[in-house]
């Protein structure tokens, strides 16, 4: 299987698709507070220093899978982030 075929199937892919980002199906009061979440301090500072890291090229393996599930956990924000901003664009237009 490549890579591409691959790509389908991880948790975010996979999620993506039950989300359904690009339908605008989603209360306003939910839309509104999906908007608000963001990562705490503490998680951005460590980000931070997992891509200075990584930038580095001094990233160990553990530290290379924790910065993956910080990436994992941004598409998926961003992906009900994308849903909450169409959701409340229909309900204005």
């Amino acid at each position: 299987m490549d890579s591409q075929v691959l790509a389908e199937f991880t948790e975010v892919a996979i999620l993506g698709r039950l989300l359904e980002p690009e339908k605008a199906d989603l209360p306003p009061e939910v839309a509104r507070h999906i908007l608000t979440l963001q990562f705490g301090s503490a998680d951005r500072e460590r980000m931070n220093e997992l891509a200075d890291k990584a930038r580095a090229g001094i990233l160990s393996a553990e530290e290379e899978s924790i910065l993956e599930n910080y990436r994992h956990v941004g598409r998926l924000l961003a992906l009900m982030q994308s849903k909450a901003r169409l959701s409340l664009k229909k309900i204005a237009a």
